[in-house]
């Protein structure tokens, strides 16, 4: 079976698409994969390190600002087609799987052009603009919130699948991670992070919870600033002369994510699909500061279904915001049993068999 993976940009379109790849190996390793991104995406980097084969073509987001970047769009989606057309018709796929963006309109379109079979996954609970408009080529949607299927008109096509999370991030055993990270067993371990590019308010809440606990016994603090805030959190840090302590560690990004979801006490971060997702089958709280920068507010989303299963507490972002979190946080750390209600509430949200749902479905339509 020949398979193209399609969806870029940032990890939260990425990662779903390989662990969705994963799956369809680990039932046929004959399986061929193929990923088409877009050029500059961190797919360029994740996918070839994951080893999938990658091949790039030109795409570029939507920005109606002006009419003159739609036109700009419109041309690079059309280079883009034409380039994964030729891609395709000389791989000749068996089906096309979408994990979203941009990057996802030309080859979908290709794919469909082609007549090959269209997968779509939908990771927020207020889906992309790229999703909804490619859903009507789509055999099937799956979703990764439920709530997101009241956005598609073709309500026959969805299956509720939750996100594909890499098997990594499965029964993920505490103190075996912290022994991997060097971190002592007993200590109340805070994780801090904004994503892969970063979060300026996320930076200022990993700032004020290194200024906190910066020497302190008993507690760590993980901080992943972003790669376009790294130099700057650090010169922070330093005019603060706070950050060199054994019990801080601070990093543009987060490599070895289950270890340290693993090893945390409570995690503090954006309320990405992916994000999110990773948290919740790890099993542990959080407290979620939602992006207001986001298409339909699908952050805040994402984050009630974890906080209506009683997995994660919601601070909305405002000026005030940053006390609050590291309020929360300190109440948290006072009540342990509320941090271990909060785990078992994230763990009954977790996606666990979001891969094999995906699997069966696509292998049940194929055979019709």
């Amino acid at each position: 079976m020949k398979i193209v993976l399609t969806g870029g940009g940032t990890g939260g379109h990425i990662y779903p698409a390989l662990a969705i790849g994963d799956k369809f190996i680990e039932k046929d390793p004959s399986t061929q994969i193929l990923y088409i991104g877009a050029y500059g995406g961190m797919e360029e980097r994740i996918v070839p390190a994951h080893g999938f084969d990658l091949k790039l073509v030109r795409a570029k987001g939507i920005d109606r600002s002006n009419p003159m970047k739609l036109f700009q769009t419109a041309w690079n989606t059309e280079i883009g087609y034409r380039k994964a057309l030729s891609i395709m018709k000389k791989f000749r796929p068996d089906m096309v799987i979408s994990t979203g963006s941009f990057i996802s309109a030309p080859v979908v379109l290709a794919a469909h052009k082609l007549g090959v079979r269209i997968y779509i996954h939908e990771q927020n609970a207020f889906p992309g603009v790229a999703n909804k408009q490619l859903s009507k080529f789509a055999n099937i949607v799956f979703l990764g919130f439920e709530a997101g299927g009241m956005y598609f008109k073709d309500h026959d096509k969805l299956v509720y699948s939750g996100n594909p999370v890499r098997k990594a991030f499965y029964d993920l055993d505490r103190t075996q991670c912290r022994k991997e990270l060097g971190i002592p067993e007993d200590d109340f371990v805070i994780t801090v992070f904004g994503g892969s590019l970063g979060a300026a308010t996320l930076n200022d809440i990993g700032v004020e919870c290194v200024r906190e606990y910066a020497g302190k016994s008993g507690t760590s603090v993980i901080f992943g600033t972003g790669r376009n805030y790294y130099s700057s959190v650090v010169r922070k840090l330093d005019a603060l002369r706070i950050k060199d302590h054994d019990n801080i560690r601070v990093t543009p990004y987060i490599d070895n994510m289950p270890a340290v979801l693993g090893a945390s006490s409570i995690v503090i971060s954006r309320s990405g699909a992916l994000s999110a997702a990773e948290i919740m089958t790890a099993g542990r709280a959080a407290i979620f500061i939602p992006s207001p920068n986001v298409t339909g507010d699908h952050q805040y989303y994402n984050a009630k279904a974890v906080a209506d299963e009683g997995g994660a507490v919601i601070v909305r972002e405002d000026g005030d915001s940053c006390v609050r979190v590291v309020n929360t946080l300190a109440q948290l750390m006072r009540e342990p049993e509320t941090l271990e209600e909060m785990e078992q509430g994230s763990r009954r949200v977790a996606p666990l068999n979001a891969t094999d749902i995906i699997y069966d479905n696509i292998m049940s339509d194929i055979r019709g």
